[in-house]
């Protein structure tokens, strides 16, 4: 039988552990909390983070990295990004030396600007043939209620990805190969940047128009970026690009969405941080991201004003004023609109 160790408890990786134990693996749940644990093994529930979910009896949780890590064939990271680095250098001396790394995660690390790819290889000396990621449309309550749904599993190594998908493939979650993992990072990080804009656009009360608009051109200087750092276009017009971009600017469920919407109807940052319980990964990845579309001259203006509102207190209408009065310009998918 598959083995999987997840790390950790938050709402995804829940959802994700039920995911790989409905294909048929045994899953281990690293928590933080004994309450989790406790919950966890004894009534098949994690209500914390993911309410009304009954998890499979094949998962349990424990708060000891070594017995979550014990004989895993995937290693399952679902923190934060912003902490992983710090994580997996206490969790990397436990990972069985075969076990692929599989990342959940959706951003990009400050200071360094490194994709999670790239900070898991570099803090455990993985080969990049043993990382994978996964990517796409993945609200996490519609898929523990089991809404058909499908996602991407991606990996330089096409065996890798394949093995992947074999081990989350259920009825209800119908998971795609890729081997542009840096197309399908890049999507996954920037898409939250751009629900970030969509979310404030909605608090300011601004209609279907405006969505649409910068959810296309979000995705455009998404996939500028992309090409910019060698990925495929065309991975931008699939699951993990426009798939994951619609679903995350549109849903209510997402945390970047309504994160951006309260701001939207003039909270601060302050006070939705202390409202808003789980990571919006977008507020913290907006800044690296920019740095890097910089870097490489890549222009960026939807995520330039969401920096700027995040970052330096820009009001959101003040944010659109600018968007707005830019220079008028063709559609072009290049480097410079």
């Amino acid at each position: 039988m598959t083995r999987a160790a997840v790390l950790c408890a938050g709402s995804w990786g829940t959802v994700f552990a039920k995911v790989l134990a409905d294909a048929g693996a045994a899953v281990t749940l690293l928590a933080r909390e004994p309450d989790i644990v406790t919950a966890i093994n004894h009534s098949h529930a994690n209500p914390g983070y993911a309410p009304g979910l009954v998890l499979p009896d094949r998962v349990s949780a424990t708060l000891d990295a070594a017995e979550a890590l014990r004989d895993a064939d995937f290693v399952v990271l679902a923190v934060p990004s912003q902490v992983l680095r710090g994580c997996l250098a206490r969790w990397a001396p436990l990972v069985p030396p075969s076990a692929t790394y599989v990342s959940l995660m959706k951003g990009i690390e400050l200071g360094s600007c490194r994709r999670m790819s790239e900070v898991i290889r570099e803090v455990t000396g993985a080969s990049p043939e043993r990382v994978a990621v996964v990517s796409g449309p993945n609200l996490a309550c519609e898929i523990a209620a089991e809404y058909p749904a499908a996602t991407v599993v991606a990996s330089v190594r096409e065996q890798t990805a394949i093995d992947l998908q074999a081990a989350c493939a259920t009825p209800y979650l119908r998971p795609y190969t890729n081997l542009d993992v840096v197309g399908c990072e890049l999507a996954g990080a920037v898409k939250n940047v751009i629900a970030l804009a969509a979310g404030m656009a909605e608090g300011m009360g601004f209609g279907t128009n405006t969505s649409a608009s910068l959810i296309t051109r979000g995705l455009a200087e998404t996939a500028r970026l992309g090409v910019a750092l060698g990925a495929d276009p065309s991975t931008f017009a699939g699951l993990a690009g426009l798939g994951d971009l619609v679903a995350t600017c549109s849903s209510p469920l997402s945390r970047n969405r309504t994160f951006g919407e309260k701001l939207g109807r003039g909270m601060t940052l302050e006070q939705v941080n202390t409202q808003q319980r789980q990571v919006a990964e977008g507020v913290r990845s907006c800044r690296p991201i920019l740095s890097l579309a910089r870097s490489l001259g890549v222009h960026m203006p939807i995520t330039e004003q969401v920096e700027r509102v995040i970052h330096e207190g820009l009001a959101p209408m003040d944010a659109v004023k600018e968007l707005m009065s830019r220079e008028p310009g063709r559609e072009y998918h290049g480097p410079a609109t």
